[in-house]
């Protein structure tokens, strides 16, 4: 990177931290302010702390290789979301108001018992403990790529500084910072699109990329298509998509943890609703930019493998003739790749019809040779460095950033991915370390510890959590696409834990005993299904959420688990 890269990253980043840390300054000095944030916050910083939650280093990752690779359909996992912001402003918010619980688990046990509490508390914990850990390895394999780090050290570092300043700032640090971090990532994606526009060639417009990426099956924002194995189509948005929603936002505490800080009940509530209104639109111009940047390499030649070092691996080893000659077969479909591009948009201009459709045909032949070369190139990585990772859809946007973005540019872009990075652990890292404080140690382990005491436990946990994230991050990249890997860890647990919260909620005669071993069972159901069957994940959400709330009626019926109260 240019020096000028490197400053704006370090002023952005810094800046960000250190104004976060300025903030919030002598709070935090008791359990209470550390772990909640008292009830401070507006609805802006709410909405964008929410979003930036959600929005990690993956989402700048993943996402625009998602696009890249299948499109826009991407998108309709989003399309419940809007609904289940509607469901838990009217219904969730109030309740945690009105009981100040510290973390959503807290109110299992004044509705159920501790077990159950500690049964939902579990499951978050270690969903929530694997994701933070893909979280840290996105970002780390940027770094690594970039600047030539080894990986892990680059994933230990990182872990290491964000669990620091999350430990130092606690709940509100974390919240003020992500507000800056927020702005920082919406003003960055609008830049990368607009850049990836420009770079195009001056004769295609813009109606023109659309156009080529619709060829090419990439414009498919909505499927009404219904099949089980499909993850992604408008009823597996609308029904799995929402189910995983209202866990998220209702019962993670990383997110519950974000907008119980609120002024009042209707700061948090418009908080949420902001975040349902812009969330869809935020992740479809994401997903375009993927799409924009296969448009983009329709015109200029594309590298064979997007995870450049790797690339540079294979051609120093001995198989480098090999993948001499394969350069050349893929130099000879690049070629013919722009020619018929080329063809197509002649015929366009021409209003010639019957060109058209000749140069679409050769413009998906083409496309489905290149697919097939990217293949051979990933095996003979394999033969040529045994154990690397060949999959590079990570790789795809951070490729096009560093080579064909102008200097500063590259630093913004760059930033935007450390902010999301920075914004999304810090949540995680902190909600665990609540958890962990809350419903373990101050419940059961030492119920009679002072307030310094539980807050030196809670930063504690805090560090504890920070380790077995960086971890797991060193594993992940046994994982395929991160954002689908993030989700699908998320769609395994969360249905259960929503299951036993709209138990609490709904069915007031269901007891704990009623309620936990329903989500035991049905939680264990989840798991056998993931690796029994091809069940697109969003459906794990309605399958767990569901099987709870059946077999707790069922018990119910035949007079088990009934509540000792009217």
């Amino acid at each position: 990177m240019a020096l000028l890269d490197w400053l704006v990253l370090l002023a952005t980043t810094f800046a960000i931290i250190g104004y976060g840390l300025w903030r919030t300054r002598g709070g935090g000095s008791t359990t209470a302010e550390y772990l909640h944030g008292g009830y401070v916050e507006n609805w802006r910083t709410i909405g964008l702390s929410v979003m930036a939650t959600q929005a990690s280093a993956i989402t700048f990752l993943s996402v625009p290789g998602q696009g890249f690779e299948d499109g826009m359909r991407f998108v309709q996992f989003y399309f419940g979301l809007p609904l289940a912001m509607v469901v838990i402003s009217i219904w969730f918010i109030p309740i945690y108001y009105r009981l100040r619980v510290l973390t959503a688990y807290e109110y299992l046990e004044t509705r159920f018992d501790l077990k159950t509490r500690l049964l939902a508390a579990t499951l978050f914990l270690i969903q929530r403990g694997l994701a933070t850990g893909v979280t840290i390895y996105a970002p780390a394999i940027i770094l690594s790529a970039i600047l030539g780090w080894p990986l892990q050290p680059t994933i230990i570092g990182l872990g290491l500084f964000i669990t620091f300043y999350t430990v130092v700032g606690g709940a509100r640090a974390v919240s003020q910072t992500q507000k800056q971090q927020m702005i920082v990532m919406l003003g960055g994606i609008v830049v990368a699109a607009i850049v990836i526009v420009l770079r195009l060639p001056k004769d295609v417009t813009f109606a023109n990329a659309v156009a080529i990426a619709g060829v090419h099956g990439r414009m498919n924002p909505v499927n009404f298509g219904f099949a089980l194995n499909d993850r992604y189509n408008v009823w597996s948005g609308l029904t799995g998509g929402f189910f995983l929603a209202l866990s998220y936002f209702g019962t993670d505490q990383s997110q519950v943890g974000r907008y119980l800080n609120g002024k009042s009940i209707t700061e948090s509530r418009l908080g949420l609703l902001f975040n349902g209104a812009l969330k869809i639109p935020m992740q479809a111009l994401i997903l375009f930019i993927g799409v924009l940047v296969f448009v983009f390499y329709q015109f200029t030649p594309a590298p064979i493998l997007f995870n450049q070092p790797l690339a540079e691996q294979v051609a120093h080893s001995p198989e480098g003739p090999a993948w001499s000659r394969l350069q050349a077969r893929w130099s000879d479909v690049q070629a013919q790749k722009q020619a018929h591009v080329q063809a197509y948009l002649n015929a366009d201009h021409a209003g010639d019809a019957q060109g058209q459709a000749r140069a679409k045909a050769a413009m998906r032949l083409v496309e489905t040779d290149a697919l097939d070369l990217r293949k051979e190139a990933k095996d003979l990585a394999k033969r040529a460095v045994p154990g690397a990772e060949t999959k590079d859809t990570d790789y795809i946007f951070i490729s096009f950033v560093t080579q064909w973005l102008p200097s500063g540019l590259i630093g913004l872009l760059l930033a935007v991915i450390l902010a999301a990075a920075m914004s999304s652990t810090a949540s995680e890292l902190n909600a665990l370390g609540s958890t962990t404080t809350v419903d373990f140690y101050r419940r059961i382990l030492r119920p009679q510890a002072t307030d310094a005491e539980t807050l030196r436990a809670s930063r504690l946990a805090t560090i504890v959590w920070g380790i077995v994230a960086v971890g797991f991050a060193s594993f992940a990249s046994l994982l395929d696409n991160l954002i689908q890997a993030v989700n699908i860890l998320g769609s395994i647990f969360y249905g259960t834990v929503l299951g036993i919260f709209l138990v609490a909620f709904g069915l007031k005669r269901i007891s704990g005993s009623g309620v936990f071993w329903p989500a035991v069972i049905s939680q264990l159901g989840v798991i056998a299904l993931f690796f029994a069957s091809d069940i697109g994940f969003l459906w794990y959400n309605v399958i767990g959420c569901m099987g709870v709330i059946v077999l707790a009626l069922l018990a119910r019926a035949v007079g088990l688990g009934a509540a000792n109260r009217s």
